[in-house]
């Protein structure tokens, strides 16, 4: 069936978006000692508007009445998705450890079902409820490192609070992403990035006139061609695609497929070794993810059955 092809791609698609916002965590975490966090948000949303800008100029004119109409929208999600999720983000990872972040992350699919049925009245589905379980539990088995008793070893400080900010925000802004106007999707990814870009700005320049400087090096210079290309416009465009066309909840879920990235990228990158609790919580993961396709069999794309609610809340 054709929309069951749409949704085994949007899920195909969000594995790599996973893949790389991966990267990107460890990338901040490895320059965090030369690029100060708020500086490398605002070089991030820099370079990923310029980059965008000749492709989405045209486009953005032909949208801009559609997009000034719905300015309250695009002012929000760029604020939520864009601005605060990743200052939260990269300034938390200042102060925590890779596996309290993951941690916190896995919170993300849980709170996105929560607020969708609170604000959108969206009910999940026994196979859907039953796929998020499984893949919360391969997330966890990989942070925990197969021992769940870790759990109550773990220490809660002032990074784990910054990224706490950053996953219910990057919630909020999965489930608005519904209302988004109906636009190009370049037309409204550049919006929302020049949100980014004004927002970070004068924090950017507060850690500037406290005396916080970057460090050049080539791989400082590599580390923002990284963050500003694939992470940044190839993800958020698929990202945005994906949650249009299987719904923000199973979206959500996808961030579960992260640390099962991280820990294959500390593999391949670092020189990790894979442990039996990792292919274990791949396990699981995986089959939260099938069960998240075996929910959406035979139903139309989410983008389909909301694109009437969104004219009429315009």
């Amino acid at each position: 069936m054709h929309t069951d092809r749409q949704h085994l791609r949007a899920f195909a698609l969000l594995g790599l978006v996973m893949l790389l916002w991966a990267g990107n965590s460890i990338v901040a975490r490895a320059v965090r000692m030369d690029v100060p966090p708020l500086t490398l948000a605002f070089v991030r949303w820099t370079g990923a508007s310029l980059f965008l800008l000749p492709f989405a100029w045209r486009p953005l004119r032909k949208d801009w009445p559609v997009i000034r109409q719905h300015w309250r929208i695009v002012l929000l999600l760029g604020l939520l998705g864009v601005g605060a999720f990743n200052a939260f983000l990269y300034s938390g990872l200042q102060y925590t450890t890779a596996t309290n972040a993951l941690l916190l992350h896995a919170g993300i699919p849980v709170l996105v079902v929560i607020l969708d049925r609170l604000i959108f009245g969206t009910r999940a589905n026994p196979l859907q409820a039953i796929g998020l379980v499984a893949s919360v539990a391969g997330m966890l088995t990989i942070v925990f490192k197969g021992d769940l008793a870790a759990a109550l070893r773990l220490h809660f400080g002032f990074g784990d609070g910054l990224v706490l900010c950053g996953v219910a925000v990057w919630s909020f802004y999965t489930v608005f992403l519904r209302l988004r106007p109906r636009t190009a999707p370049i037309s409204f990814i550049a919006a929302t990035f020049a949100v980014g870009v004004i927002t970070m700005a004068p924090l950017a320049a507060w850690e500037w006139s406290e005396g916080l400087r970057i460090h050049w090096s080539p791989g400082v210079g590599a580390a923002f061609l990284y963050v500003a290309v694939l992470p940044s416009i190839l993800s958020y465009f698929i990202y945005n695609y994906a949650a249009h066309t299987v719904g923000p909840a199973h979206a959500g879920q996808a961030i579960t497929m992260m640390p099962l990235f991280g820990a294959l990228l500390s593999a391949l990158l670092l020189g990790e070794t894979l442990h039996t609790y990792h292919f274990i919580g791949m396990g699981f993961i995986m089959v939260g993810v099938g069960m998240g396709l075996l929910a959406l069999r035979g139903k139309e794309p989410a983008g389909a059955a909301q694109a009437a609610p969104l004219e009429e809340r315009a």
